[in-house]
C-alpha cells in the first residue's frame, strides 16, 4: 500500500473522543518501549509523526493516527515496565479493556513482542485476553536489529 496521507487525530482516553464515522481501526499494543510508535512511523514512511521515547511510558493515551483518510492506527498505551505510579496504570488499564472491547470499528491488534526476549507473562496474558474476547490479533515482533 502507497501511503498518500497521514495525520495525528486525537489522544483519547474515552468514547466521547474517539473518531467518528467507523472507519477501521489497527490497534498496536505492547510492552512500554517494544516499539508500537516506531513501527507506526516505518509503516507509514515518516520519522516522526508517532512520537517515540527513550523513556517507556510516553504513551499514556490512545493515540489515533489517519492514515490515507480510510483507516486509523492506534497507539495504545504500553503494559510492562513503564515508569508510572501504580495508579496511572490502573487508569490506563480501565480505558484501554473498555476501547479493545467494545470498540466497533477496531478490525485487528497488532501485538508486538520484543524478538530479544520470551514473551513475558503480560504478553501471554494480552495474546490470551484478546483471543477470549474474540478480537483478531497478529503477533508482530520487533527489534530484531538489535543486539
Amino acid at each position: 500500500m502507497i501511503i498518500h496521507s497521514s495525520e495525528f487525530v486525537i489522544s483519547a482516553v474515552g468514547p466521547k473522543q474517539y473518531p467518528e464515522g467507523g472507519q477501521p481501526e489497527i490497534a498496536l499494543a505492547g510492552r512500554s518501549n517494544v516499539g508500537k510508535s516506531s513501527l507506526i512511523n516505518r509503516l507509514i514512511n515518516r520519522k516522526n509523526l508517532a512520537r517515540t521515547s527513550a523513556k517507556p511510558g510516553k504513551t499514556q493515551t490512545l493515540n489515533f493516527y489517519h492514515i490515507n483518510k480510510s483507516f486509523y492506527f492506534v497507539d495504545l498505551p504500553g503494559y510492562g515496565f513503564a515508569r508510572v505510579p501504580k495508579s496511572v496504570k490502573d487508569q490506563w488499564a480501565k480505558f484501554i479493556e473498555q476501547y479493545l472491547s467494545k470498540r466497533d470499528s477496531l478490525k485487528v491488534v497488532l501485538q508486538l513482542i520484543d524478538l530479544r526476549h520470551p514473551p513475558t507473562s503480560e504478553d501471554i496474558s494480552m495474546f490470551e485476553w484478546l483471543g477470549h474476547f474474540g478480537l483478531p490479533r497478529i503477533v508482530v515482533t520487533t527489534k530484531a536489529d538489535k543486539s
